[in-house]
């Protein structure tokens, strides 16, 4: 390739990236505790308390196929998980209420294991590996996080549906692999609990 060909993509890649960074930062409301509860009028959303939005069993659709690079060097994709409730959280080592909320996400993924139940990260923005990392260590995270740093994989949530919004955000995916519930909040052991708890009571 000659150094011309070379300078003119150069250019065309840095655009792309951030065209990528500024798309996930007008689609979450980083850091914040979340957008306006969503309203139920002209909807088959049931609406929890707060920040949390309950979908009816009826009603849910498919979560999009996600999958890619883990913060710690592996692979892996929502597919993997089939059969399992999936507990989707979206972070960021920057963002204080994620690590508000962190302790609480390796508490109750690791009681709720023996359920079935399999928790997934999303970290974004994170630019490199190595803050995503010692924030896993830091809160003693072990289930696996996809590392998404401009926010693509957030990005297959379609906008107007029961997406990401926020950071943090969390999703309950269903053993038939549709969106159940999400969480445009910090959540704690008791909020966890109270959301997944239901939806692995389905039969």
């Amino acid at each position: 390739m000659s150094p011309s060909r070379a300078s003119r993509r150069r250019p065309a890649r840095t655009a792309a990236v951030l065209a990528g960074a500024a798309a996930v930062a007008l689609s979450l409301s980083a850091c914040s505790s979340g957008s306006s509860p969503t309203s139920s009028q002209g909807s088959n959303y049931v609406d929890g308390t707060g920040e949390i939005t309950l979908v009816k069993a009826v009603d849910r659709k498919p979560a999009p196929d996600i999958s890619g690079k883990t913060v710690s060097g592996g692979q892996t994709s929502l597919a993997a998980y089939k059969g399992k409730v999936v507990v989707v959280n979206m972070w960021g080592s920057w963002c204080d209420p994620c690590r508000h909320e962190a302790p609480h996400l390796a508490e109750v993924s690791a009681a709720d294991a023996a359920k079935g139940v399999q928790f997934l990260g999303i970290n974004t923005r994170d630019l490199t590996l190595s803050n995503a990392a010692a924030f896993e260590k830091s809160f003693g995270i072990t289930y696996p996080n996809l590392f998404d740093p401009y926010g693509k994989l957030i990005l297959k949530f379609p906008k107007g549906s029961v997406n990401p919004q926020s950071l943090p955000s969390t999703l309950v995916i269903d053993r038939q692999g549709r969106i159940a519930a999400r969480a445009l909040k910090p959540l704690s052991t008791q909020e966890l609990n109270e959301l997944i708890d239901p939806i692995v009571a389905e039969q």
